[in-house]
């Protein structure tokens, strides 16, 4: 097969990529979004789609890794560039809508909790005085982005007037106020289990741990990972989680509170996994290879059977 990965930098889960693609013998090319170009009209021949000379319409299947901050329009136009490819009939892996849901905190949120899943009280508003009201219902509060990740942004209060220095801020810029009730999830320092699911089943789980004075428990803030032996019923929490957003692959975090509750934390559609594989030694890349295979043989057979109706 001759698989596109469309990112936004080379680097190691790129490699990896490339590495589990070509042991199963196929060849691989990662390109940049920031060179899309497609081509429309009769005037122009064909329709086509590429970048860097690398022919997407055309590709066997396009893994879709990180997509680079930009303007509004050069976001929408990237993502409306996968949502094409997938209706051509390529499969894109994670699609755009999985990767439009996972991205937006709010819009995953309320997709899990329609699911039955439990997730922390949120408050999503525009107006400062309704966010106001939200940080003294609750009390102790992360003030969050809707967009974001690594933990970048994520701010902790309690006192209702640092709150409204915070917010004040975030409304000069026409922030969107997402405000979550903080889960104490100290055991005694903060933790998470960080679950890989691949293909509608669990790859493994990692246990994170934050470091000392640190609420937060992403690895590229200097947790501590761990090899976990996850529960039957986090796990089925972990595969409805990714199956709510349509994920072929995702990093789905668990906040386990100190008062029993389980709850889902987050989605995420474009994960990384080098935290996850220096802990179990598991060949993440190796699954995900596997699971497109999977991916396109179906493709396959579902337009040959469309072909003889």
């Amino acid at each position: 097969m001759h698989i596109v990965i469309l990112s936004a930098r080379t680097g190691w889960h790129t490699d990896e990529l490339c590495r589990a693609l070509s042991a199963r013998g196929h060849v691989s090319v990662v390109v940049p979004y920031e060179k899309l170009i497609a081509r429309l009209g009769a005037g122009r021949g064909a329709a086509g789609l590429s970048s860097e000379g690398a022919a997407l319409l055309e590709a066997d299947a396009v893994l879709a890794r990180i997509i680079p901050g930009g303007s509004l329009e050069q976001i929408i136009y990237r993502v409306d560039a996968l949502h094409w490819i997938e209706e051509r009939g390529v499969p894109v892996i994670n699609s755009p809508r999985a990767i439009e849901r996972a991205v937006d905190k709010f819009y995953t949120d309320a997709l899990l909790r329609e699911a039955g899943l439990p997730t922390p009280e949120s408050v999503v508003c525009e107006n400062m005085a309704d966010a106001m009201d939200a940080v003294r219902a609750m009390g102790d509060v992360v003030i969050k982005p809707i967009f974001g990740s690594m933990g970048h942004g994520l701010v902790r209060v309690s006192d209702p007037d640092i709150a409204f220095r915070v917010l004040r801020s975030l409304e000069q810029v026409r922030s969107v106020f997402y405000i979550q009730r903080y889960i104490d999830h100290s055991d005694p320092g903060g933790r998470d289990i960080r679950v890989f699911v691949v293909g509608g089943r669990v790859l493994g789980a990692i246990e994170r741990r934050a470091q000392a004075g640190e609420w937060r428990t992403n690895v590229t803030r200097g947790a501590a990972a761990r090899p976990f032996d996850l529960p039957a019923e986090w796990a089925q929490l972990a595969l409805r989680a990714a199956a709510a957003i349509g994920a072929d692959y995702a990093g789905v975090d668990l906040l386990p509170s100190r008062e029993g509750p389980v709850f889902v934390l987050e989605v995420n559609g474009i994960p990384g996994w080098q935290g996850l594989q220096q802990a179990t030694g598991l060949d993440v890349a190796g699954a995900i290879a596997d699971h497109l295979e999977t991916r396109v043989r179906a493709s396959a057979l579902d337009a040959a059977g469309h072909r003889r109706a």
